[in-house]
């Protein structure tokens, strides 16, 4: 049969998953998948070049694996002369090309592009990303009449209705959360596995050498890349971490090392988000492993938290609220990121350290970017929008869905506490407990004020002195401010003034 009688199916690059959403209702036989690199993709943020192989060389690959399935792939390159730079301009032109009169999508992941898709001047049938552990709908039930949405009372939702880590009603080792059991600092243990090494094909070098071209002007480096580029390889990963890390992911997870990026980490976030793997095989390995004895509970638990606790909350969250989520700025912070965000010099150890680590791999965990990066943007009274497109633009694993809502509701509180019950902002003890990186810091962590004083130190109680009327009733916070308050006034008024001294030599671009 003709296919010209088929539909043309939309597969986008973070939709790499056979079987789920479109790819599961098409017909191999009659419809034509699309694919295609644009540049409306690479370049709405300048994401990191690192991310950019990720993806290009991943989709090449996948495609490749449908034609051999029997599958017809209209597949458009970065560097065809005919591409149309859009993905809505690809769809129109393969439809050209085809006859076809409909598309099949699977439902994007950012609002942008569900947009584009129903500004398309072709019958467009959207399906649910059923990739996804929490349907729409049940996150909807649940948040409906809340005055707040807690993570915690929706991952108790989701270990109930998925089954994870529960003993009948009850949770797996009599506890909900063992958080407390997973704050332990880490040391150098030149025994520690380290990531698999994935080898350069001819399909990666040949987007690394593209990349290296048309992107050398984006903040990261290209050399080094070492991420899995097939569901082949991702397996592997989540194996390797099963194996070797699961164990002391748990303790080990809030640790930072200058020496050690990587530490008991799972690094398979790039791949739950491109597709080419899924929370439920990731969670079904971690719930093998604790039930092996393989594992201790406060880990598994601690992992699986993540995947159908985080992921499937800021995913929630990011749908309900809409497209205007990303434009939230409740605190009204308007400070400029500073120029050491993309790489420039700074006496701070620990930004620097984070930085020249996401420069250098596209990566840092949740702690580096919560209570390094972002603790200091929030602090210093950054854009949060500012703040939102740098996440955006150097994370190998960032697409706004989970970018958005973790940067400006986790990170910023830029949307006045939908997401957080308080901000999360901390001295330089918070740092220096649970990393290396103060000990070759050009700044005193243990001065308070005066001359070498750390700037987190500083900048802390100037934060909460400045949005005292938002903060001061809030049951988490209280302790702060009684302490603040039980400081003498002449003390309070030294901190403030060498804070402000502080910030307005980095707003004159003077090295901080």
């Amino acid at each position: 049969m003709s296919r010209r009688n088929g539909r043309l199916v939309l597969v986008l690059g973070d939709q790499l998953t056979e079987g789920a959403g479109a790819l599961g209702r098409a017909d191999p036989q009659r419809d034509t998948v699309v694919m295609a690199e644009v540049a409306e993709e690479t370049g709405y943020v300048p994401h990191h070049p690192q991310k950019i192989v990720l993806v290009l060389s991943a989709m090449r690959k996948f495609a490749e694996g449908l034609r051999e399935k029997g599958w017809q792939v209209a597949y458009t390159r970065l560097d065809d002369p005919d591409n149309t730079g859009s993905i809505c301009g690809e769809l129109i032109r393969q439809a050209e090309a085809t006859g076809a009169q409909s598309v099949l999508a699977t439902q994007p992941g950012e609002w942008r592009l569900r947009t584009a898709l129903q500004d398309l001047p072709l019958r467009v049938s959207v399906l649910p990303d059923d990739r996804f552990l929490c349907p729409p709908d049940v996150f909807a039930d649940w948040a409906k009449g809340r005055k707040v949405m807690r993570m915690e009372h929706f991952y108790r939702l989701m270990r109930r209705r998925t089954g994870y880590l529960m003993e009948g009603d009850d949770p797996a080792g009599g506890q909900w959360n063992y958080d407390h059991d997973n704050r332990k600092p880490a040391q150098d243990d030149l025994l520690r596995e380290k990531p698999i090494q994935h080898g350069h094909d001819d399909v990666v070098v040949d987007v690394i050498n593209l990349v290296a071209r048309r992107f050398d002007n984006h903040f990261g480096a290209v050399e080094g890349f070492n991420y899995a580029t097939t569901r082949r390889g991702a397996l592997a990963v989540l194996r390797h971490f099963v194996k070797h890390h699961l164990a002391d992911f748990g303790p080990y997870q809030d640790a930072m090392l200058t020496r050690d990026p990587f530490l008991h980490h799972a690094l398979i976030a790039p791949y739950l988000n491109l597709g080419l793997l899924t929370p439920a095989e990731v969670c079904d390995a971690v719930q093998a492993a604790y039930e092996a004895g393989d594992v201790p509970v406060n880990s598994a638990e601690g992992f699986i938290r993540q995947i159908i606790g985080w992921r499937e909350y800021v995913r929630g969250i990011y749908d309900l609220h809409g497209p205007d989520y990303a434009q939230q700025n409740a605190l009204g912070h308007g400070r400029k990121l500073p120029g050491f965000y993309w790489g420039g010099p700074t006496k701070m150890a620990c930004v620097s350290a984070v930085v020249e680590q996401t420069r250098r791999h596209a990566y840092a965990h949740h702690i580096q970017r919560l209570m390094v990066t972002g603790n200091f943007a929030l602090l210093a009274g950054v854009d949060p929008g500012a703040v939102h497109e740098w996440y955006l633009s150097v994370y190998a694993d960032a697409y706004e869905w989970v970018e958005a809502p973790n940067t400006l509701g986790m990170s910023q509180f830029a949307d006045g506490g939908v997401l957080g019950s308080k901000p999360y902002v901390s001295s330089g003890a918070y740092i220096d407990r649970m990393s290396d990186y103060c000990r070759g810091c050009g700044y005193d962590v243990k001065a308070k004020t005066g001359e070498g004083a750390c700037p987190f130190n500083l900048l802390y109680w100037h934060f909460l002195d400045r949005h005292r009327e938002r903060f001061q009733g809030n049951p988490r916070m209280a302790q702060m401010y009684r302490t603040w308050d039980r400081m003498s006034e002449d003390r309070r008024r030294t901190v403030l003034a060498e804070a402000t001294s502080w910030l307005k030599r980095l707003d004159s671009g003077a090295e901080e």
